[in-house]
């Protein structure tokens, strides 16, 4: 997965959870995001995309594909 730098970290919390089936992707996400300002995930699950968009959409963060099975969620401030 790879990922863009942000300005508040320099490099964004990876988590590799391609295996896992929903909903433990969007969990390991929601969690990461506690202290971390930009996670990019490698998610196999068929509907990983559609539940992290929601988490993303639901907290108001930023969401984008960064390839096939990598997502890149991150905060606004």
């Amino acid at each position: 997965c790879a990922a863009p730098r942000t300005p508040l970290t320099n490099e964004p919390y990876r988590i590799d959870a391609r295996g896992m089936k929903c909903p433990w992707p969007a969990l390991r996400v929601a969690r990461a995001m506690r202290s971390h300002a930009t996670v990019a995930i490698a998610a196999d699950d068929p509907i990983a995309e559609r539940e992290l968009r929601a988490l993303a959409d639901q907290h108001g963060w930023t969401f984008a594909v960064g390839g096939e099975a990598c997502y890149m969620l991150g905060r606004n401030d």
